[in-house]
């Protein structure tokens, strides 16, 4: 069905949705966002534990795609469960992979955050690489002692300033190559690290490390074996990688939306009945999502609506069923100021071609 759907959105008016980047189009880049979050539980079931950020519950990790807003995979976890486990993040992974259509799964690209700054994860996506599959990556990375001497080495003038996601100049950002300065960046070949630095805020004052105070910036690390992607004019270079990397924040908004959905509770104390509810709030997002990308895609803030508003707007019709002449007729309140998006998406969906 997800095959049926991106053959349907390649077809649409403006094709399908690719990701834009630092003004940067990332044309036939797939791109996989990989994150974990907390469900928390309120009374004791199956597999809920204690979890890192100090409540009880469950600690899925799932697998989304960027450009649609889809959940590829998730596996529920129990709340004990580690950030950085490599075989959970190659287990979720394999199953992603596997829902990408195959004519779309040969530019893939993965972002991780510090959770995926792990050797064999690495590893593991440089070997994903074939003659028909090109897997780039780009994920956080935990700076020790040496990064920070390798910091501490950077001429002022290696240092640039970084973009926002428009494209324009981020003033009071800045970006520096590290590949090369410390024994640790070659993990595996042609892996990159970029640093970012900028003025620490006010919750970040108590967690700066004695070089950050020294220095007064706040330091973070991208990893990376991006020096080129296809077609994307500028992408070795580090601001448009830092850019790239920092966009992986989206991800927040699609666990947002899955949680919305239902997966901000597992009702049951059974392992296997919260699994297929997490299951279900993740195809119910998935059809929230198709339903907008097909039917929604040109009618404003429509497009990119929550669920919340997709529920007040749409789902929540003020209308009646009647029968007349045999037939069935869907009476709209005349005064529903979103009639118009209602009866669009409708025809829209009746003119789909229907599944093979």
């Amino acid at each position: 069905m997800r095959r049926h759907v991106w053959s349907l959105l390649h077809l649409r008016p403006g094709g399908f949705p690719w990701l834009t980047v630092a003004g940067k189009h990332l044309h036939r880049w797939i791109v996989i966002d990989m994150d974990a979050t907390i469900i928390t539980a309120a009374s004791k079931k199956e597999g809920a534990s204690a979890t890192w950020k100090k409540t009880f519950g469950f600690h899925p990790l799932a697998a989304w795609c960027a450009h649609t807003g889809e959940c590829l995979a998730m596996w529920l976890r129990p709340g004990g469960a580690g950030s950085n486990t490599v075989a959970d993040h190659l287990r979720v992974l394999a199953a992603a992979l596997a829902q990408i259509p195959g004519a779309s799964a040969a530019k893939i690209l993965v972002r991780v955050d510090g959770a995926g700054a792990t050797h064999g994860l690495h590893e593991h996506l440089r070997d994903l690489n074939t003659m028909r599959r090109t897997v780039r990556f780009t994920t956080g990375w935990t700076i020790t002692d040496e990064d920070e001497k390798a910091i501490a080495r950077l001429p002022e003038t290696a240092w640039e300033t970084s973009i926002k996601q428009d494209g324009e100049l981020q003033e009071g950002c800045f970006v520096a190559e590290l590949t090369g300065l410390n024994r640790r960046d070659g993990r595996i070949k042609g892996m990159r690290l970029i640093v970012r630095r900028v003025k620490p805020s006010g919750r970040q004052m108590h967690d700066l490390t004695t070089f950050e105070k020294k220095t007064g910036w706040k330091y973070s690390i991208v990893a990376t074996n991006i020096s080129k992607m296809t077609r994307v004019r500028g992408s070795h270079q580090i601001q448009l990688l830092d850019a790239l990397h920092r966009h992986h924040a989206v991800v927040v908004d699609h666990v947002r939306t899955n949680k919305t959905m239902g997966l901000h509770n597992l009702p049951s104390k059974s392992w296997q009945v919260n699994e297929a509810w997490m299951l279900t709030a993740n195809l119910v997002a998935d059809l929230d999502a198709w339903l907008r990308l097909l039917t929604l895609h040109d009618t404003g803030e429509l497009a990119t609506a929550e669920p919340d508003t997709m529920r007040f707007r749409l789902y929540h019709l003020p209308a009646r069923l009647a029968k007349h002449a045999r037939r069935r007729w869907l009476r709209i309140e005349t005064t529903w100021p979103w009639a118009d998006a209602f009866t669009t998406s409708w025809r829209r969906l009746g003119a789909l071609p229907a599944a093979p």
